[in-house]
This record gives C-alpha cells, structure tokens and sequence, in this order.
C-alpha cells in the first residue's frame, strides 16, 4: 500500500513538472513566428502593430513601409524631444552642447526603438510608466555601432548607464507651460568625454541603454541602425533567423519534457 502511494506521489509530480515545464516554455513565447517579426513594444509612443506611413522624418525614414511610430512620432524625436521623453541629450552643455554628427547617431538609435517591428525575439517585460516593455541584448552590427561611437567619442556625457544612472529633476516646461520632469546629472558625477566614460566602441553601445544591445561581428546576423528603405528592410532576416531559433528550440524542449515524463511515468508500474 506504502509503495502504491509513492508510485502516485511520484507520478504526480513528474505530471506537475511536466506542466510546468512546457508552460514556462509557453509563457516565454506566447506569440507565433510571424507575430515575434511583426512586434511592437508595448510603450508610450508606439503603435499596437506595424504598419506603412505616409511619410516618416529624418533618420527614421527607412521604415515606413513598416512602422511600429507614427509620423508624428518621428517628427518629434528630430524637432521636439521634450513632447516625447523630457530627455535631455545636452545634459553636460556647461561643457558644450551634443555635437550634431553624435546627435544624428542618436536619432537613428531612437527612430529604430520606436519604429523597427523586428524586435520581437528579444522583448522582455518591464514596469515602468512609460513602457510594459522593453528590447534587450539585440545584436547591433559592431560596424554601425563603431561608426556611433566614433561620431560621439569627443562628446560630454556623466553616466554610463543612461536608462538608469540621471536624476529626474522638476523643471518649467520649455513649450506648453507647466512642470515636466528632466534628466539631470547625479549630483557626484562629472561631465567627461564619451571616450573617458565609455573606453570603447562596445562598452557604449552594450551599456548606454542598459544593454539594449550587444555588440555582434557585422559578418553574423545583426540590426542596422541605417538603411536604404526602398531596397528592404535587411533586418527583417535577423528577425526571421531569431524566431525561427526560438520556436524550433520551444517545440523541442516540450516535446523532450512530455517525453521524460512518459517513460518515468510508464516504468512506475
């Protein structure tokens, strides 16, 4: 009788475990293949899927044949960036204001997190006001992140981690009246040149956005910050290559699970 009971015991956990297991599996990635290359973020400025513009400014032209922003958005980030983020690119100004070359760099970094619907393979949540979500550790091609960096070497910043290191302090609005909040430098850094902060091309780009992305040889599939739209988006294979690894590895691990627990469950009696 004892060892009946253990038998259903462990029969029962193995079951649970089981469920578990696939459902983890589940919960990581709930959306199918075409839904992880056509994601985006659930956040304050982006649309809930893709779709073409009209027409799109500056450096987030490239996607409007697919788009998570909308016009408005792009206009914004090129000539009002207070409407967005109250982000303040010129946080060391009493050093000297953003260079264009580096601001033009950061644009494009910007246009892509709000417009590229190929980031699906790397969405994790996150909790903030703002956004339920957010992209982590995509594969920047080390050339567009090199060219980035060499833009902004000579630049001032005071923090590495620019997601998480500012001070938020309460200012007047510059267009519309009222308060808004601004980013400020915390109160024991001090302004130094990108290259002092940062040391390389990778440090950068891997810790400014709090590894948005990760630095990848330009050899191997990676995202491009730039592109010539009218030829394709050439970052919608790193996408499509992502998600395919994705769910080829979700069905593999379920089916292995289910497995296991048949044969425990089959040489229990």
């Amino acid at each position: 009788m004892i060892y009946h009971r253990l038998r259903i015991i462990i029969i029962m956990k193995v079951i649970l475990l089981t469920l578990y297991l696939t459902g983890f599996v589940a919960s990581q990635q709930t959306r199918d293949k075409q839904q992880l290359m056509n994601w985006c973020i659930d956040a304050k400025h982006h649309k809930t899927e893709p779709g073409p513009e009209g027409a799109l400014f500056g450096q987030c032209t490239p996607w409007k044949e697919r788009a998570c922003c909308t016009s408005n958005t792009t206009k914004n980030i090129h000539e009002n960036k207070e409407s967005l983020y109250n982000f303040d690119f010129n946080h060391c100004s009493e050093m000297k204001p953003l260079s264009a070359e580096c601001l033009k760099h950061f644009n494009q970094d910007h246009c892509f997190y709000e417009c590229s619907p190929n980031i699906g393979p790397w969405v994790v949540k996150e909790e903030r006001s703002w956004r339920k979500e957010r992209y982590f550790k995509v594969p920047l091609c080390a050339s567009d992140c090199d060219v980035w960096y060499e833009a902004c070497k000579n630049d001032f910043t005071c923090t590495d981690n620019w997601s998480q290191n500012f001070d938020w302090k309460t200012v007047e609005c510059e267009q519309g009246g009222g308060t808004c909040k601004r980013n400020v430098c915390p109160a024991d850094s001090e302004c130094q040149t990108f290259q002092r902060i940062f040391g390389s091309a990778k440090n950068f780009c891997e810790r400014v956005w709090d590894h948005a992305w990760e630095y990848t040889s330009s050899e191997t599939y990676c995202m491009r910050l730039w592109f010539n739209g009218t030829a394709g988006n050439p970052n919608d294979r790193v996408a499509e290559w992502k998600a395919s690894q994705l769910s080829g590895a979700s069905n593999l691990f379920k089916s292995c699970a289910i497995f296991i627990a048949s044969i425990v469950i089959l040489f229990s009696f």
